[in-house]
């Protein structure tokens, strides 16, 4: 794909962000610093929704002619389409650029909904075998992969994004099969490897950065007792042993999405995409 000049943009990486837990807002930060040490755009900032430096005051600091704006968001969920963009003037998807005194601010697609993370679900998945091959390196084409999401009743888009990555990773045939499972519907993550057949699954948590969801919550929905994670937590160890069995079962279970590496190229994606 041709590259455009973006000399004279800034970009602003967009996080929900939170006062609860200092991992949240790791993976905006770790992908703003990673695009600018690339020197693409005149100027790039991380920003939030719910904590500091809050989207609007970066905004209100902005000089650059043209803003890009990409949510770091793993779905076209209710946050990403619904309240942020509608606070900051835009109507999603109808109407996402906005003229402002000194800019022209573009509300760019959220990075989860990208095709693109198909390949950084694989990327998670085959890290985290070949990281702990015990006893062996777990060979794909005899191992269930999982992709693990949060799952809600506001906005269907939400459950939408994984199964649509379910779909495409399926179409590969890479994994002896592939299924989606989620905290909050079904088919939930909980007891989700008794329906496995093979003895090897992966799970890959779909979700933004290592927060209490993919560090507490989906260990103890794998049945790690809570008294032990908080434990692990507490003194900085992994929650997860790499691989813990689960009757007769062998499960693997990576890091979350946000924090892999090729996430800085699918954020670049969503500003090409919507320069064009």
């Amino acid at each position: 794909m041709q590259s455009e000049n973006f000399s004279d943009a800034a970009l602003i990486v967009l996080g929900h962000g939170t006062t609860l837990n200092d991992q949240s807002a790791t993976p905006v930060r770790q992908h703003a610093a990673e695009l600018h040490r690339r020197k693409v755009f005149a100027e790039v900032r991380p920003a939030f929704w719910k904590q500091e430096p809050h989207i609007k005051k970066v905004l209100a600091e902005n000089t650059a002619p043209r803003v890009f704006i990409v949510p770091f968001f793993i779905s076209e969920g209710y946050f990403s389409t619904e309240v942020i963009p509608a606070e900051l003037g835009f109507q999603f998807p109808d109407n996402l650029k906005l003229k402002t005194k000194y800019s022209e601010l573009t509300y760019c697609r959220p990075v989860g909904s990208h095709d693109l993370m198909t390949t950084v679900i694989l990327a998670r998945a085959k890290e985290v075998a070949e990281q702990f091959p015990f006893p062996s390196t777990p060979k794909p084409a005899n191992t269930t992969l999982l992709i693990a999401g949060h799952g809600t009743g506001r906005n269907a888009n939400s459950r939408k994004t994984v199964e649509r990555q379910v779909e495409l990773i399926r179409a590969l045939k890479v994994y002896a099969e592939v299924g989606a499972v989620f905290m909050e519907e079904e088919p939930f993550i909980k007891g989700c490897w008794q329906n496995v057949i093979t003895k090897n699954i992966i799970v890959v948590p779909f979700f933004i950065s290592d927060g209490l969801h993919a560090v507490e919550d989906i260990p103890v929905l794998l049945g790690e007792p809570e008294r032990i994670v908080k434990e692990r937590l507490a003194a900085g160890q992994p929650t997860w042993r790499n691989p813990t069995e689960r009757d007769g079962k062998r499960i693997w279970y990576s890091a979350s999405v946000g924090t892999e590496p090729l996430l800085a190229d699918v954020i670049l994606e969503r500003v090409r995409e919507a320069a064009k």
